[in-house]
């Protein structure tokens, strides 16, 4: 861990853990607070896998934020290995951020879903309540809400937030900031991630995979980067392979005269050049590697 030296003695830090259902919202309340797009989002659930560690830093502090996948039943060893990152993430956190929406079915899985998890967290960790999307109800909707799952379980803080305006989501910054321990930035404050740019690169991959693709598709596909070149007076190159698990998903992803694998590539590049802040060329390669998910070296491989 590296930790940088700060002349300002009430500097405060901390790690904060954002965990909840399949698509309620996470991603893009990180994306929200750091005001970058960081971690991928698409309406599909089980967008994010890995546990993806953002960084906010001011004057005065430093939150190290932990964006965990959706709590689910694991079917196999890919899932197991994303309800693994979750676990990780709230051993490490100072303060444990769970999120709902105002989804009927959200609320509903909350004593399934949420507060066990709560109740197994140490106890000198904090637990928030962010309600997101709440663009989508009325007041009066809210205070339901509130009053519902305040009785459910004891939190230190409830926010309603909606993550993809920004309604309240500097006031959840600020109170996440009140709750932090003095501490040095863990981390350089000019630095938003530890994660290198080749994860990224392969994540906006992925993301249209996720947008593009339909039914088991997105979700037996894994993105490597298999070469990533900067060049100078020239377009940087970077060489990615589209793992699937079969050879009739291979032919799904690349399509009929390879229309649909360009169409990802136009679509990443795009995102691509805008994250690198250059022109790239990009060349895709679908590979096949049978049942990965439940491999356990290839899902060593693939980071996981």
């Amino acid at each position: 861990m590296i930790t940088i030296e700060s002349k300002n003695l009430n500097f405060k830090c901390g790690y904060a853990a954002i965990l909840g259902e399949p698509n309620v919202g996470k991603s893009t309340l990180m994306n929200s607070i750091l005001n970058t797009k960081l971690s991928i989002t698409t309406h599909k659930p089980q967008t994010t896998r890995k546990k993806i560690l953002g960084i906010y830093s001011d004057d005065n502090s430093q939150i190290i934020f932990l964006d965990t996948p959706g709590l689910i039943e694991p079917k196999y060893l890919l899932q197991k290995k994303m309800v693994e990152a979750i676990n990780s993430a709230l051993k490490e956190s100072d303060i444990i951020i769970a999120v709902v929406d105002t989804n009927k079915r959200s609320i509903g899985n909350f004593n399934e879903t949420i507060v066990p998890l709560l109740r197994s967290a140490r106890d000198s960790q904090l637990k928030f309540l962010a309600i997101n999307k709440i663009d989508l109800i009325t007041k009066e909707e809210l205070l339901q809400i509130i009053d519902s799952l305040s009785s459910k379980f004891k939190f230190d803080e409830i926010i309603p937030v909606s993550a993809l305006t920004g309604f309240n989501v500097k006031e959840l910054t600020e109170t996440i900031k009140k709750y932090l321990p003095l501490h040095e930035p863990y981390y350089p404050t000019d630095i938003l991630s530890q994660e290198p740019e080749r994860f990224f690169i392969s994540e906006i991959i992925r993301e249209k995979v996720f947008e593009l693709y339909h039914h088991e598709i997105p979700y037996s596909t894994e993105v490597i980067i298999a070469e990533y070149k900067e060049r100078t007076g020239s377009k940087d190159y970077i060489s990615a392979e589209i793992i699937v698990e079969r050879d009739s998903q291979k032919k799904i992803i690349i399509g009929k005269n390879g229309e649909a694998l360009k169409k990802v590539g136009q679509r990443a590049r795009k995102d691509i050049e805008e994250f690198v802040g250059k022109s790239v060329f990009l060349e895709l390669r679908v590979k096949v590697r049978e049942d990965w998910r439940n491999n356990q070296r290839l899902m060593k491989d693939f980071g996981y």
